[in-house]
């Protein structure tokens, strides 16, 4: 059971990582940002893997009870937001992300890169 926006988070990066998401980074939002506590950034090499990464999170998550409030950009797969609520996952293409920038733009916010445990 998972009880709090770190552990969402934790175990959204989780499950990025078991489909080969690269440079894996969970920012703490908490008194930063109004509408996340948590964002998981990941990147990929083509749309096809952003696209897998996307699918697994959801379908894991949905396998406990926890479905996406909100999803944008799986058409695409440039660029695919999923809003846990308590966490917001982005997974980039990675020339997007490094056009986009989230970790320059939300610098504030205290960051660590995921390591599976």
């Amino acid at each position: 059971m998972i009880r709090n926006g770190n552990e969402l988070a934790q175990k959204i990066a989780k499950l990025a990582s078991d489909k080969k998401a690269e440079d894996i980074l969970l920012l703490n939002m908490e008194g930063i940002s109004p509408v996340t506590d948590f964002f998981m950034i990941c990147s990929a090499g083509n749309s096809t893997l952003v696209k897998a990464i996307a699918d697994n999170i959801e379908e894991k998550m949905a396998e406990e009870g926890i479905f996406p409030l909100h999803k944008e950009g799986y058409a695409e797969g440039r660029w695919i937001l999923m809003d846990f609520g308590d966490c917001v996952a982005h997974v980039f293409l990675n020339e997007e992300r490094d056009f986009y920038n989230l970790e320059q733009l939300w610098a504030d916010a205290p960051s660590e890169p995921f390591t599976e445990k």
